[in-house]
Parts: C-alpha cells; sequence; structure tokens
C-alpha cells in the first residue's frame, strides 16, 4: 500500500519517478528526495539532555553549599551552554549528486557524483573525509552512514558514477567495507526477526 502511495505521489509532482522500499521499511520517494540522517533529532534531544542535567547539578550543588550568586548562575549557563555547543551533532543529508553536513556554524558540501578522493582518517573520532573536483571537501561519522543505510547508498550511487568516469582513484575500498557492513546488519536483522539462527 506504502509502495503505491509513493509511487503515486511521485508521479503526480510531474515527473518520471519510481517508490521503492529502501533497508529497514524506510521509502525511497523518486530520486529527487533529500535524505538526512534519522537520528540527528534524538542526538539534538541527548545533547540538550546533557546540558540541562549539568546545569542543574551545579545549581543545585552551589544552592547547597549557600555559594549561588547572579554571577556563579551566568557562570554556569555559560559552561552549559559550551557543553552543548560541543555535543551538537552536525546534520547529514544527501540528494541525488550531493551529500552536505551542516553543523551550527556553517554547511559543507560534495558532489558524489565528482568525487576524487574518499579517505578513512583514524584518530580521537573515525572520520570519512570526502573531496571532489570542484575542491569541496566533508568529514563525517562513519558510523552516520552505517546506521542510515539510504544516505550510504546516496553516497555509494554517486561514487560509482565517480569512478566510472575515472575521478575517483583512492576511496572505493572504504565504501565496500562500509557496504558490507551494513548489509551484514540488515541481514542479521532478517534474521534475527525470522528467528534463523
Amino acid at each position: 500500500m506504502g509502495h503505491n502511495r509513493t509511487t503515486r505521489r511521485a508521479r503526480g509532482s510531474g515527473g518520471l519517478a519510481y517508490g521503492a522500499y529502501g533497508a529497514y521499511g524506510d521509502v525511497i520517494d523518486a530520486e529527487r528526495e533529500v535524505t538526512a540522517d534519522r537520528r540527528w533529532a534524538y542526538d539534538v534531544r541527548d545533547a540538550c539532555f546533557c546540558a540541562l542535567v549539568l546545569f542543574g547539578l551545579v545549581l543545585l550543588v552551589d544552592w547547597a553549599n549557600g555559594t549561588l550568586d547572579p554571577l556563579r548562575f551566568v557562570l554556569w549557563a555559560g559552561l552549559s551552554a559550551l557543553l552543548y555547543l560541543v555535543l551538537h551533532p552536525v546534520r547529514v543529508t544527501a540528494g541525488p549528486g550531493w551529500l552536505a553536513v551542516r553543523g551550527l556554524g556553517r554547511r559543507r558540501h560534495v558532489c558524489t557524483g565528482l568525487l576524487t578522493a574518499v579517505r578513512h582518517s583514524q584518530g580521537v573520532a573515525a572520520r570519512l573525509v570526502l573531496c571532489d573536483s570542484l575542491g569541496n571537501r566533508v568529514e563525517i561519522d562513519p558510523q552516520v552512514l552505517v546506521d542510515n543505510p539510504l544516505l550510504l547508498h546516496r553516497l555509494d550511487t554517486g561514487a560509482r558514477a565517480a569512478r566510472d568516469a575515472g575521478l575517483l582513484r583512492t576511496g572505493c575500498v572504504e565504501l565496500r567495507r562500509l557496504t558490507a557492513r551494513v548489509d551484514g546488519a540488515a541481514a542479521r536483522a532478517v534474521f534475527e526477526a525470522s528467528d534463523l539462527h
């Protein structure tokens, strides 16, 4: 039923389009739909919760010690706001031929069909670094792609086009690993749902 409704909506929008189900029951509504990180709102909520808990705890300690005054209140509010800024997640979105990362201050994007390099950067936190032939560069947490198969599909589709055009020379192995990881997780979910072990 959802498939028919998706297809009708896509066709009614004026162009030839298709509706299909993606991994984990997500729906792809034509090729022009923008796909976003579905955990982003939860991560924003968690960042707010942590900042508010810190603010409440330090106020409570100050109040219990009798040292709470307006200056300390402002200081603790600033500290909590700083914690929120540190914890605020970037929002990853993708559409046909592009992938964008938006933080609090700026938005970066790459044209996935023009990718020239995909590198896996190890450090305190693992990062996937994407560069395109226009000089654009983004860094994303690979786990975001694992948690959002549709984002990975958008990236993989553009990367294949870039590789076929001879642009993408490094990074195919990293993308294959991510795709295999997502496929493995999907297969495990199917087996668990079917009680097949």
